[in-house]
């Protein structure tokens, strides 16, 4: 089996408190007709390079019943700038329109099997996994990018046409693991494409 959640996988659940004093879970969302779960942190340059552009995609698609959900799944020990006080400031200064949730014990990263910040997927309605992967082909620097596929599977996906392409590499910073390196990846991590 591979880490990373397979295509036409179904959404694994998650029990996660959010920087907005709730905990929410997978039944939390069950009324969006497609749910993007994304993972991030507070600290990763490709994160702060297209945090803008993934903001301006889920208000595009927000009145199609799109919603995303942030996961920081990384270790504070590793960069204390991700621990959940971090994050509630965070939000309280960007505002960012999705509920962002803390996954401190790295579980929700190890059943969705994210790769990198950030690394999205993407469930229909049946909470299948139509596409994972990247946001933009340059997260880091978005005015030097060239192509959005988070935006692309949104309007595909959105208006009843075929996902042109399901699957993309994530590009960003490793999931920083807990008691590991900060670059280390799991053995059974590997590129999607």
């Amino acid at each position: 089996m591979s880490f990373t959640l397979s295509l036409g996988s179904a959404a694994p659940n998650f029990n996660l408190p959010a920087t907005d004093g709730q905990t929410y879970s997978l039944e939390s969302f069950a009324s969006a007709k497609v749910l993007v779960v994304f993972f991030t942190c507070n600290h990763c340059p490709y994160v702060l390079g297209s945090d803008e552009v993934t903001r301006q995609t889920a208000e595009k698609y927000k009145d199609r019943g799109v919603v995303f959900v942030g996961i920081n799944s990384n270790s504070e020990n590793t960069h204390p700038e991700d621990s959940f006080e971090h994050m509630v400031k965070r939000m309280e200064q960007h505002r960012f329109p999705w509920v962002y949730l803390r996954d401190k014990e790295q579980t929700a990263a190890k059943d969705y099997g994210a790769l990198r910040t950030p690394h999205f997927f993407v469930f229909d309605s049946g909470r299948k996994l139509v596409y994972t992967g990247r946001g933009v082909d340059n997260p880091r620097d978005t005015s030097k990018m060239t192509v959005n596929d988070l935006d692309r599977v949104l309007e595909e996906l959105t208006t009843g046409c075929e996902i042109s392409i399901p699957l993309t590499n994530p590009i960003g910073c490793n999931v920083k693991w807990e008691g590991q390196d900060a670059h280390w990846m799991p053995a059974d991590a590997c590129d999607l494409v």
